[in-house]
């Protein structure tokens, strides 16, 4: 097995720096925990940015991959394959949906849902009604439409210029100007993220997404749930849309869904079901069997223990405001999505230090600590990691 310096050369050589990456390169993982080249263990709060939902290498996940490699991997959408049917009616039967489109990604997923939301629109009204609003601090993708869609300037630099079309931003949580929206006549769809994770785990106020949702009802806006990050019982229900009594026509998902492997989609509502047709949209790995059937298992292990996420979350959130740590400001989110707004430190220099420390975290935002620890941790994990988080504040 090759050293962390041995790892870190190839990469800088071969692979394009387009990440600012941590010094540690990991190895194996069990669980919650992960184990890096020079044999340094640590607690895992990232969950590889909330995609691995059931931890590492977990048995059931493997067992499942396994099996569906050892028969059959890929025979692209040209057919008919039994997995991705069943995670299919699975998917539809929890988010109360209509029908499906597997993709690779969340950014691959959004631009999907954008397209399908014009095309409705189009169909119905005709040409110049295809303006979708988002909010301010959002973020939605790093592709063509994802990029514009998202609601945060640092990412719209000129060097990528010209942007797609179409796309106009609100603040959250101000029900007035997206209100104000419907005098121009030409909005198509409001997207949203229930909480707001690359913008620092900001929840939206749930009388704010009720309204929301009236006022699409009304001028029929499609409302488009983006659930990449709080989807797949993130915050303890199977989308984060689910804890503020609304029902999207539309949900884009991914991360969690096949425990680590790359899986994506978007879920249409009665409205919608019909619009896109044979050759309107596509993908050749979509719906991939062997990543059908790793997202069957984690359905299967996620199902039994999605009632105690909040329980989870809860627990997290008032051991740490019990240690009174002067850099913690506030503690917010929902299940296992926890935002930590800093004040002393920046978040990059928190990241680092509990990994430092053995305690995997990400950065939200501009000054938020943010946790995502997989679905199935448990409690002794959990104590440990805090139990860096606290050593590691307390200097």
């Amino acid at each position: 097995m090759k050293n962390f310096d041995d790892i870190k050369n190839l990469y800088n050589e071969n692979i394009l720096p387009t990440y600012a990456r941590y010094p540690v390169a990991f190895v194996k993982g069990a669980g919650s925990r992960l184990w890096g080249a020079d044999g340094k263990e640590y607690i895992d709060f990232a969950s590889g940015i909330g995609v691995n939902s059931v931890g590492h290498s977990h048995p059931k996940w493997v067992e499942a991959i396994y099996s569906q490699a050892g028969v059959l991997s890929h025979v692209s959408n040209l057919f008919y394959t039994e997995p991705g049917a069943v995670l299919a009616e699975k998917l539809c039967g929890f988010a109360g949906m209509r029908g499906l489109f597997f993709s690779n990604s969340g950014a691959e997923s959004n631009e999907g849902v954008i397209k399908a939301a014009r095309k409705y629109s189009f169909d119905k009204y005709g040409a110049g009604r295809h303006t979708i609003i988002t909010l301010k601090g959002s973020f939605h993708g790093r592709l063509g439409a994802t990029l514009k869609a998202t609601g945060q300037e640092k990412f719209h630099k000129d060097c990528f210029a010209p942007f797609m079309e179409g796309f106009r931003y609100v603040e959250a949580n101000d029900f007035s100007v997206l209100e104000a929206e419907a005098k121009a006549g030409d909005v198509c769809a409001f997207l949203f993220e229930s909480i707001q994770g690359e913008g620092g785990v900001m929840p939206l106020d749930a009388d704010y997404l009720q309204k929301a949702a009236e006022l699409c009802e009304k001028n029929d806006w499609l409302l488009i749930a983006d659930e990449i990050q709080t989807g797949i019982g993130r915050t303890g229900e199977w989308f984060g849309f689910q804890n503020f009594n609304i029902k999207p026509d539309a949900i884009a998902f991914a991360k969690g869904i096949a425990g680590g492997l790359p899986l994506g989609g978007f879920l249409l509502g009665e409205k919608m079901y019909k619009t896109l047709n044979p050759g309107d949209h596509g993908t050749t790995y979509g719906g991939n069997l062997v990543c059908a059937a790793a997202a069957l298992s984690v359905l299967e292990i996620l199902e039994p223990i999605l009632p105690g996420v909040k329980e989870k979350g809860a627990y997290i959130r008032e051991k740490i405001s019990a240690m009174n740590l002067p850099q913690v400001k506030e503690i917010r989110g929902m299940g296992l999505m926890i935002g930590i707004k800093l004040e002393g430190i920046a978040n990059t220099e928190a990241v680092a230090k509990l990994l430092e420390a053995g305690l995997v975290a990400l950065p939200a935002g501009a000054d938020v600590l943010r946790f995502l620890p997989p679905l199935t941790i448990g409690t002794e994990d959990i104590d440990a990691g805090l139990a860096i988080m606290e050593k590691v504040f307390k200097w």
